[in-house]
């Protein structure tokens, strides 16, 4: 996917944090760590550096949700992060998004902080962490 394709469902996606703009899609891609895993209507984009991994978005159309896709990406993404080495990976989610929240706790992300109107006025940033399985 593209900066632009990867902006255009980002903006599709999320109102607050507010969506990522191709430009900014296009500098992550370039640094070194990234990691972008597409799906046929979603996509996550992280990094892996420093013995972590950090998950740092998460898009899946809306008309796609609970297919799986998310969790797919996400199971993805814990792989790679372990074959790369890290030992743990970590994100921050809005504590408003009760649908996210769920599908980090269903794939073994645990709780670890807030932040407190990280976002917006109330709307605090959970901080999860993910203890990774090294592959045998």
């Amino acid at each position: 996917m593209s900066p632009e394709q990867l902006a255009a469902l980002h903006g599709r996606c999320f109102v607050t944090p507010r969506p990522w703009t191709a430009a900014e899609f296009a500098g992550l891609l370039s640094a070194p760590g990234c990691v972008l895993l597409t799906a046929p209507m979603g996509f996550l984009l992280g990094r892996v550096a420093g013995g972590e991994g950090e998950l740092l978005t998460l898009a899946v159309a809306p008309e796609a949700r609970r297919s799986g896709q998310g969790r797919a990406l996400v199971e993805r993404f814990l792989a790679h992060c372990a074959a790369e080495g890290a030992e743990a990976a970590f994100l921050e989610v809005a504590s408003d998004n009760k649908a996210a929240l769920g599908l980090y706790h269903r794939t073994g992300w645990d709780s670890v902080g807030r932040r407190p109107a990280y976002y917006a006025p109330g709307i605090d940033a959970v901080v999860m962490r993910h203890g990774l399985a090294q592959p045998a």
